[in-house]
């Protein structure tokens, strides 16, 4: 189709019309849960290791630029961005694709072969720069007014208005009071925009700090070896080479495909299905060849070699950013949490207000008209607000994920976003990849089949050459085993460490092919032997097919005469073995003789792999078969991969088998042992045979009996009723192949769901994803650990997808979090997620008693019952916005409590931060103390000073004439003093009970032991006596905001009440812990 005819395909349909970033799109599009694919080759994966996201703008883009390069310059004045245009122009220019690979390499001064010259490399990154893209202009104005208006800015800023307005021109006369508070209203205002830039550079260091611990790695040709080199310092015309699974770190042209190349550019085009790579130009569109990899784009399966020719800002990637770099705003689900919290607030507050207000207006403007005037009013109503509203609340926030952060750059964890953290701590489900995530990833051969004889690896090369046992003759089947394995092999050994011991070679590949290859090199050195050898046609190992496929032909000039009878092409395969056994039809036997696989034959292959897969050991199997000239003419086929698929798929010759061992990771059993304990259920999801993944499965404890009746697909009913279910069967081991999950119905799956122990073995991509997804739709929520290109679609699709940072690009960035260093960190991932929403837990819990409740209750007696205001409009925002501010920020710093990693996991949809429950702790027994104490220590110093309660009740100011007016102002503000040091100094102790939700204070002391003090708490503590003496111990500051000395008994008196308040607490704490099925048990928060 012509680009004019794309066009007017894209104007019929609405529906695929291009959009630019900046137009308006519904929300719903953007979530993350419904870009997720089903599939390796149809994933829209974002870059975490860019500086620039260009998940918004860059699929629209791309299409809009592929569409108009070659109509750009007549058209460049109708574009809607001129950054569009310029980026059009430029890539309209661009004709590597167009020439042949020889010029391009004239070109750019290279060689396909040897590479650059680390002297043309030095010259190149000083004429072109690193390849990275430039970091987008930094909205400063936007930002200021963020870090003045975010939070409760807006809020604070609104009431110091108001409040100023009631000094003057309200006030009649002006109170000094109104003015103090405004001030400190103003002041307030610009300190907590000041935090606010502060924490944001803050943060913003610690994620780049983060950002910069995963490297971004590339294999290159450099002064004719082979080598792993950071992307950063790629420059045009070095020669890369690409894998399955490798990210594309720069634009290039290929110079070498294999035959199952394929890209995945849905990252740039939207496109769900993965194109093929080829040599030749297919498109006079640079965008739409497919001889180009664009930077950004993954290689999903096959090979390829390419010379760089863009890196950094002039690669289309690197153009298209730069166009715009809009983020994508969206609320993460700790946000939304918060968000429903203060919009339960803010609506009561209103509520309370506008109540206030109507009662003021209809009954005590015309019955009290002097009792509240209009100015005290006002100063009443954004107290009660500002005093109802958490301000510590966003400090609180900001702190736990920064702190949250930190934790996770120092355990090696790579987060991309910090609500992965907090979601990690609600995993229930992890699905586990055994490979690389379980295990060390670091293979080698134990065992060899060949020739009938089963061999250990250490004994493997004192028989090749030699007769075998019970035989006169050598055992050529052992030596062709050998060369097999080191020409059907896709790993490379590093140039470099070529005249290195076969076990200190550095050599590059996927980890089986790695064990293969070195052992064949300790046997006997494989240069010669791939000298004598081209690779004429391959098909690159893949999980679904669970094979790999090579056609070699011999090189002429490198054959020998023992090399004579190895003048035709040659198909070698390797695989699994319970794949490519039933496909063979004949064996090579120890004499170099083909004869029929006979039935004594299969069973003695069949005992060897299954004694190995008994011991934990991944099974390979090599065969071989001679290519006929029908089949030498399909190579010659634009798509040649179906015809030799089918022809590899039967009539083949067995010729031998490795035993290969990948040991677990040392940390493994502890890290199963610990996350059980926490309420997660491990499953192992890997692709190997039933009973290795058994083995394994045992060894790790996943499986926590070797003697537990293992289930089977047969024990899964298809008439399954849950209620029917015994728990002694949950309990039991369940092994399944992904074969069988495909027969699995629905109550299958229901009851699979039910089992704590079990392995899937055999699994596909698909079969993984469909996994994750069945436990997801049973309300789980799941976690995928895995570090394979098979592993994406499932880590992609997971609620939290876990990768390691060995792994391939493509499962990195499919994944929402990177295990850098050790397995082991995630049990600090789902510890801190769950500190993380428990701590902002507690200090909501610690914040509402004083500020929404206690303070409340002074403003509603006085406008109701017509008796002094208990605590000073004043003195209230004095509390919220620094007594309690500054408690509420150490809450943030609280180490997780004893028994963070022994309770179950948060259900998300009924555990929620603010709930029934935790309203009921919050002001229906810690609010009501307060609050009542407070009164009564206030209302008391007015009864010893001659006011008792029943002359004020009701009075509106129209007390008997034996009470002075002066004196009852001057005891007022004494017991308002009073209430004041109360409320601070039971806030002492409630912040020390609210530390833990169950565990007494002796078992979480909060000073002597290292892992769980927090001596933070007392420095707020002596915080707040520093603001309780400002303001009320200088005489200055006294006159003015209307407050006095308290009595130093009313200092003591709130201690014994702090007391009572901890004893009571610890006492509910104990019957919580003791009797877990308990009505308080079943009440507390």
């Amino acid at each position: 189709m012509t680009v004019e005819g794309d066009a007017e395909k894209a104007d019929v349909d609405s529906d695929m019309r291009i959009r630019y970033a900046d137009e308006e799109q519904p929300q719903e599009s953007r979530r993350r849960s419904l870009h997720r694919k089903s599939s390796v080759g149809s994933m829209s994966i974002r870059s975490a290791r860019r500086i620039v996201p260009p998940e918004t703008v860059l699929p629209i883009a791309y299409r809009t630029l592929s569409y108009n390069v070659e109509e750009s310059i007549q058209k460049a004045k109708e574009a809607p961005l001129k950054g569009a245009t310029q980026a059009v122009d430029g890539i309209s220019e661009l004709d590597w694709h167009l020439i042949p690979i020889d010029n391009i390499a004239l070109r750019l001064n290279t060689s396909v072969s040897q590479g650059l010259s680390a002297d043309q490399a030095r010259k190149r990154i000083l004429e072109h720069g690193k390849n990275a893209p430039t970091r987008p202009r930094t909205e400063w104005f936007r930002k200021i007014m963020g870090y003045f208006f975010g939070g409760f800015g807006i809020l604070l800023l609104t009431g110091c208005i108001l409040v100023f307005i009631a000094w003057k021109p309200l006030g009649d006369p002006p109170a000094l009071a109104n003015l103090a508070l405004a001030i400190v209203l103003l002041a307030v205002f610009f300190i907590q925009a000041g935090f606010n830039a502060w924490q944001d550079w803050s943060s913003s260091r610690v994620m780049a700090s983060i950002t910069t611990m995963l490297p971004d790695d590339c294999i290159a040709v450099r002064d004719t070896a082979t080598v792993v080199m950071s992307a950063v310092e790629l420059v045009p015309g070095d020669v890369i080479k690409i894998k399955q699974g490798n990210k594309l770190p720069c634009d290039i042209r290929f110079v070498e495909v294999s035959s199952d190349a394929k890209f995945d550019r849905s990252i740039l085009t939207g496109e769900s299905e993965p194109v093929d790579g080829t040599v030749e130009s297919t498109d006079k569109n640079f965008l739409e060849t497919r001889c180009i990899g664009l930077q950004g784009t993954h290689c999903v399966s096959g090979t390829a070699t390419g010379i760089c020719i863009a890196t950094g800002d002039t690669t289309v990637f690197g153009r298209i950013a730069n166009l715009t770099s809009k983020p994508n705003h969206g609320l993460t689900p700790i946000q939304k949490e918060i968000l429903r919290f203060v919009l339960i607030i803010v609506s009561f507050i209103a509520s309370v207000v506008i109540l206030v207000v109507v009662v003021w207006a209809a009954w005590l403007r015309k019955s009290h008209p002097h009792w509240i005037n209009v100015p005290l009013l006002i100063v009443n109503c954004v107290s009660v607000g500002i005093a109802f509203v958490p301000e510590g609340l966003p400090v609180a926030v900001a702190l736990s994920l920064t702190i949250g952060a930190k934790i996770m750059r120092k355990n090696n964890i790579l987060c991309k976003s910090l609500a992965t953290v907090e979601t990690l701590g609600s995993v229930s489900v992890i699905c586990s990849d055994k490979t690389g995530t379980l295990t060390k990833n670091e293979m080698f051969v134990t065992d060899c089949f060949a020739g009938g004889h089963e061999y250990r690896a250490d004994e493997v090369k004192k028989f090749l050459g030699t007769a075998c046992e019970g035989s006169n003759s050598p055992n050529n089947a052992l030596e062709r085993t050998q060369v097999l394995g080191a020409l059907c092999n896709a790993a490379e050994i590093d140039a470099s460490t070529l005249k290195l011991p076969a076990q200190s070679m550095k050599i590059h590949g996927d980890p089986t092919d790695q064990a293969i290859l070195r052992f064949s090199e300790s046997l006997e050195p494989t240069k010669e032997l791939k000298m004598k050898w081209k690779k004429a046609f391959e098909i690159a190992f893949s999980s679904k097919n669970k094979y790999m496929i090579r056609i070699m032909t011999p090189v002429p000039s490198a054959c020998t005469e023992n090399a004579e009878k190895h003048t035709e092409m040659e198909l070698s395969i390797k695989g699994a073995s319970d794949i490519l056994l039933p496909c063979c039809r004949t064996v090579l036997k120890s004499d170099d003789s083909v004869a029929a696989l006979s039935d004594m034959d299969r069973e003695s292959i069949e005992k060897a792999k299954d004694k190995w897969s008994r011991e934990g050991k991944r099974v390979i199997l090599l065969a071989r078969k001679d290519v006929t000239k029908a089949v030498e003419d399909s190579l010659k086929m634009a798509q040649p991969e179906k015809s030799i698929m089918d022809y590899a798929r039967s009539d083949l010759t067995f010729v031998g088998m490795w035993a290969l061992i990948d040991p677990l990771r040392d940390e493994i059993p502890d890290v199963i042992k610990t996350l059980r304990g926490a309420g997660i259920r491990i499953l192992m999801v890997t692709g190997d045979f039933k009973l290795t993944a058994q083995a394994i499965a045992i060894d790790c404890g996943i499986i926590k009996s070797s003697n537990a009746v293992v289930h089977s697909i047969d024990s899964l009913s298809r008439d399954f009723e849950m209620e029917h279910h015994s728990q002694r069967e949950q309990r039991s081991p369940l092994v399944i192949s992904g074969p069988e999950l495909i027969t699995l119905n629905d109550k299958q799956w229901d009851q699979l769901c039910t089992y704590e122990e079990i392995v899937f073995a055999r699994t596909t991509p698909d079969q993984k994803l469909r996994i994750v997804k069945e436990f997801q739709s049973r309300e789980k929520i799941v976690a995928m650990t895995g570090d394979g290109v098979n592993d994406a679609p499932a880590l992609k699709a997971a609620d939290v997808g876990v990768a390691l940072g060995s792994g391939s690009d493509i499962a990195i960035e499919a994944a929402d979090m990177v295990l850098l260093d050790s397995f082991a960190a995630i049990v600090e991932a789902v510890k801190y997620g769950r500190v993380t929403f428990d701590n902002l837990k507690k200090t909501i819990c610690y914040l509402l008693p004083a500020g929404s409740f206690s303070e409340l209750w002074p403003v509603l007696a006085n406008t109701f019952l017509g008796i002094p205001q208990a605590l000073s409009s004043f003195l209230m925002v004095i509390i919220c916005l620094f007594t309690d501010a500054a408690g509420a920020i150490t809450l943030s710093y609280e180490q997780p409590e004893m028994d963070v990693l022994l309770r179950p996991p948060r259900n998300q949809k009924t555990d929620r931060l603010v709930n029934g429950r935790f309203i009921l702790h919050a002001y229906g027994f810690i609010g009501v103390y307060e609050c009542l104490l407070s009164f009564v220590m206030a209302f008391w110093y007015m009864s010893r000073r001659g006011i008792p309660f029943s002359a004020m009740l009701l009075k509106f100011g129209k007390m008997d004439p034996q009470y002075d007016p002066e004196y009852v102002t001057e005891i007022s503000n004494k017991a308002s003093s009073i209430y004041f040091v109360n409320l601070v100094i039971l806030q002492f102790f409630n912040l020390l009970a609210t530390r833990t939700r169950r565990l007494s204070i002796f078992q979480q002391p909060p000073i002597f032991n290292k892992e769980t003090q927090n001596p933070l708490l007392f420095a707020a503590m002596l915080f707040s006596l520093m603001i309780i003496f400002i303001f009320c111990y200088i005489p200055g500051i006294q006159n003015t905001v209307a407050t006095t000395t308290v009595p130093v008994e009313h200092f003591f008196l709130p201690i014994s009440f702090g007391i009572g308040l901890l004893l009571l607490d610890e006492t509910r704490k104990y019957f919580v812990r003791n009797y877990p099925e308990g009505l308080l048990a079943k009440l507390s928060w």
